[in-house]
């Protein structure tokens, strides 16, 4: 009898298993819900503590996270991951990647050359700081942490041969701020009085247009008891004048461009210029040499309408914790 083989049932084909299981996914998900709601806070404006303060200042760090984040999705294969931290992470992206694009263009009118340090109270290389102001032609130069011992070292480097007009309004630690200028300086009082000193002054340029000038140092936000007068320092900046006159805003607003408090303010008319000359992303805090807290960028220079600008460059200076930012601005109104 010829015998006959039974064909075997064809196995069910498996499905594949994901790479890692459940233990995987588990972290992956956990990591995911920290990135969406570290990217919640600054497109939603929820900078409300020092906590916040400090996960909004890393905002360029979250989409960083968010790119890693969405690789592992597809690499592991866990698909709705993948697409709901991509999306989330190219909002970031498009929120600040155009600060690293420039979007100026060359401007007609009264050149002003700025910088300005925070001096870490009094503890930048004052002879430095001179050279880098002659190397640079600046024309107004704004300086936070101003110490009666920095304004004695700045003296003793020659800096009244560069700028010989200024308001100083020097202080222990970091209260003391101050403008010196190539040009003439009227003192103002754009600013209410706030912790930190932020003098202002009308600077006369040659010709028939002068320009308002604000030396910038809000209180630093990460204190246990900080932030709400961090808060109210920024809020106490002036608006963009409604009449013509130039303003420029320039120093340490210990606030990155997604704060929301910065974001309101420069709103109102300013533009960010080292945004507006690609250069949005260079970071100004910590000082060189230090990686821990990571690189933000919370010195600024904000300029009104009738104001231009044209380059924007850092430099390190010895014995600050920040960089000096230098701006080359063109007063056109």
């Amino acid at each position: 009898m010829d015998r006959t083989r039974l064909a075997e049932p064809e196995r069910a084909e498996q499905p594949r298993r994901k790479p890692g299981g459940v233990a995987v996914t588990a972290l992956l998900l956990l990591a995911a819900f920290g990135f969406l709601a570290w990217a919640a806070l600054p497109l939603a404006g929820l900078d409300t503590n020092r906590y916040t303060v400090g996960l909004v200042a890393l905002t360029q760090y979250a989409a960083l996270t968010g790119i890693v984040l969405t690789l592992l999705g597809l690499l592991l294969r866990r698909w709705l991951t993948a697409l709901v931290v991509g999306l989330v992470t190219v909002a970031l992206v498009l929120f600040v990647a155009p600060r690293a694009i420039p979007d100026t263009t060359p401007a007609q009118g009264v050149p002003l050359r700025v910088l300005s340090l925070n001096t870490y109270v009094g503890g930048a290389d004052a002879a430095q700081l001179v050279g880098l102001v002659r190397q640079s032609r600046v024309d107004v130069l704004s300086l936070q942490e101003l110490t009666p011992e920095m304004v004695s070292a700045l003296d003793a480097a020659g800096l009244a041969g560069e700028l010989p007009y200024r308001v100083f309004q020097a202080g222990p630690k970091a209260d003391g701020s101050g403008l010196a200028s190539r040009y003439p300086l009227r003192e103002l009082s754009l600013v209410p009085k706030t912790t930190l000193a932020q003098p202002s002054a009308r600077v006369d340029l040659p010709g028939a247009q002068d320009v308002e000038f604000v030396a910038v140092h809000p209180l630093y936000p990460m204190g246990r008891d900080t932030t709400e007068v961090w808060a109210r320092d920024l809020a106490a900046l002036p608006a963009p004048p409604e009449d013509d006159t130039p303003r420029v805003l320039a120093g340490d607003f210990n606030a990155t461009l997604d704060h929301t408090r910065l974001k309101y303010l420069i709103g109102r008319g300013y533009t960010d210029a080292a945004a507006a000359t690609g250069g949005g992303l260079h970071p100004t805090w910590p000082g060189p040499g230090s990686w821990f807290p990571p690189p933000v960028t919370i010195d600024h220079v904000l300029t009104s309408a009738g104001v231009a600008p044209q380059s924007y460059r850092t430099f390190d200076v010895a014995g600050a914790d920040h960089r000096a930012i230098f701006v080359e601005l063109v007063i056109t109104g």
